[in-house]
């Protein structure tokens, strides 16, 4: 059985927030650390990060230092990944484990190219957080973490210790059997809440109050299905039927990532949506023409924030 007794995280955002405090009460800042460089290492050695109202302060290492992690969890917009990658290089040993809590269906295909001898879980969690600053909230009672090998009948010893150690530091988390329909589950929820939202300017509470809201949203998630089901994924109409019950138990005011995202003036994860849904319709014959309108209304919208960000001279935040 694998014993995860040393873990690094690398993005202390929304999905950070929500990892980081749970790991850091269990493990101590002796065996939990972030990974930042620059800039960001003093702004996080200083400010650290409210959750929930709680401040927190974190052990950070750079990219020099040469210690070895047993897990590093990549919590980085997917726009960050590649940086994140190298960042993270000195703190590899020979059984480090990765997982990556990223949205999409791609992450754990680019973690592996780059380390191929490591291994890498796949990974996907559902968290209705907001992330404004050095703040994180999220309603207490929501959020999970879905993980394992592509599939889990019979739990393997990596799978088993991530278990372990979320089991101690009270990680809410579940080991679904098909992890590969799981995660393109989560994909297509993705596709069709972050970027219709994102355009709409509009909270989760839109989907409780407007049928053109809902069309837009499912639209596009019908997309993703039929390219899904193109890969013999299966994901069907049904999932986005009953998906329905979920959407109406999020908080009103709450936003998912691209809107707030969009709202911040950070570049988005749009190629990662509506980019690869387009790209993967492409190659198998689906027609993709709602993902496209997202795709280029929120190209449109990025373009108009780093007009603005240039006016005033602002940071590009990542």
């Amino acid at each position: 059985m694998t014993k995860i007794k040393n873990v690094a995280l690398i993005g202390l955002g929304a999905i950070g927030g929500f990892v980081a405090p749970r790991v850091q009460k269990t493990l101590g800042n002796e065996h939990f650390y972030l990974i930042a460089n620059g800039e960001r290492k003093q702004r996080l050695e200083s400010q650290g990060m409210i959750v929930n109202g709680e401040q927190y302060y974190f052990q950070v290492k750079d990219s020099n230092n040469k210690e070895e992690a047993d897990l590093i969890i990549f919590a980085v917009k997917f726009t960050a990944l590649e940086q994140a990658l190298e960042d993270v290089r000195s703190h590899v040993g020979k059984h480090t484990i990765f997982m990556a809590l990223l949205n999409g269906v791609e992450s754990e295909e680019v973690i592996q190219k780059a380390y191929p001898d490591q291994k890498v879980l796949y990974s996907v969690i559902r968290v209705p957080a907001l992330h404004s600053g050095n703040q994180v909230t999220y309603p207490p009672e929501k959020g999970r973490i879905s993980f394992g090998e592509a599939e889990n009948d019979i739990l393997s010893k990596d799978v088993q210790g991530v278990k372990d150690l979320f089991d101690v530091c009270k990680i809410p988390y579940e080991i679904p059997k098909d992890m590969i329909r799981n995660m393109w589950f989560k994909f297509m929820t993705n596709v069709s809440e972050n970027q219709s939202s994102a355009i709409l300017r509009a909270p989760y509470g839109i989907w409780k109050i407007s049928k053109e809201a809902n069309h837009l949203r499912e639209e596009a998630a019908k997309e993703v299905i039929a390219v899904a089901q193109k890969k013999g994924i299966n994901l069907t109409i049904e999932d986005l039927e009953d998906h329905k019950e979920y959407l109406l138990e999020l908080p009103f005011e709450g936003k998912p990532s691209t809107c707030q995202d969009i709202e911040a003036g950070r570049k988005t994860e749009v190629d990662m949506f509506a980019g690869s849904v387009i790209k993967m319709g492409q190659e198998l014959g689906v027609p993709t023409p709602y993902n496209q309108m997202f795709y280029d209304c929120i190209k449109s919208l990025e373009s108009w924030n780093e007009v603005l960000r240039e006016k005033q001279k602002l940071p590009l935040e990542l």
